[in-house]
This record gives C-alpha cells, sequence and structure tokens, in this order.
C-alpha cells in the first residue's frame, strides 16, 4: 500500500481525521469522538523508513511480531509499559494488503473499545 492509499483507508472510518501532534512526522490519524481524541495510526512515508505504528491487542501484537518477525516489532517509540499494545510495521511488501487492512481495522476498533458507550455510539459501535 501506498501512504496515499494508507491515509484513504483510514480517514473512510467515522470520525477519522489527520494530525500532526509531534510535527510532520508522523502522519497521525485521530478519532473524534466529544473531548476524546485517541490516535489509532501513525504513518512514517519516508523513503528510507516506511512505517506504520497501529494500537493492538497484546494478543493480536504477539501473533504479528511471530508471523513477521522481520517487519512487524513493538511500538518503537513506546516506553516498555505501553510495547505490548503498539505494533510498528516496516512497508517493505512483505505484510500483504489485507492484513494491512486488518490491522488499521482492528487498531481503529481498540480505540474505540477504549471510549464510553455513549461515544461508541456516536461512531455507530
Amino acid at each position: 500500500m501506498t501512504a496515499d492509499e494508507i491515509l484513504s483507508y483510514c480517514l473512510a472510518k467515522k470520525g477519522a481525521y489527520i494530525d500532526f501532534p509531534f510535527g510532520d512526522i508522523p502522519v497521525c490519524v485521530r478519532v473524534r469522538a466529544g473531548n476524546k481524541i485517541p490516535i489509532f495510526m501513525q504513518l512514517y512515508p519516508l523513503d528510507h523508513d516506511f512505517k506504520v505504528t497501529v494500537k493492538c491487542d497484546p494478543c493480536v501484537g504477539i501473533f504479528y511480531r511471530s508471523t513477521y518477525p522481520d517487519t512487524v516489532k513493538r511500538g518503537y517509540y513506546c516506553p516498555p509499559s505501553q510495547q505490548p499494545y503498539w505494533n510498528t510495521i516496516t512497508l517493505d511488501g512483505t505484510v500483504p494488503d489485507d492484513e494491512l487492512r486488518y490491522m488499521f481495522d482492528h487498531s481503529y476498533e481498540q480505540v474505540i473499545r477504549r471510549l464510553p458507550k455513549y461515544l461508541q455510539k456516536l461512531l455507530g459501535y
């Protein structure tokens, strides 16, 4: 997937928008839900280091890290206590596009599930 395809896919989700809380890179996709605006995907569109970081359930994270050990790593920027909840995926073609889409969907769902019920309803969950 290209950077544009990734952003288009993620921005099609209800409440999703782009933000730059850390400067130009990473490009963060957040979910706007009331006063809560959690990040569910971070894109690093660099030629020499093209990758994304997504939120995940720890079991799902372990599965992908064991399935793609050279491509999927724990969230590299996270403190150790947060690392099991984030995966960083190098976008070198190793992970199929349908798996990437699943990871984006899973990340979005992980963020939505942590919101209060009334905000989940606003987002259609």
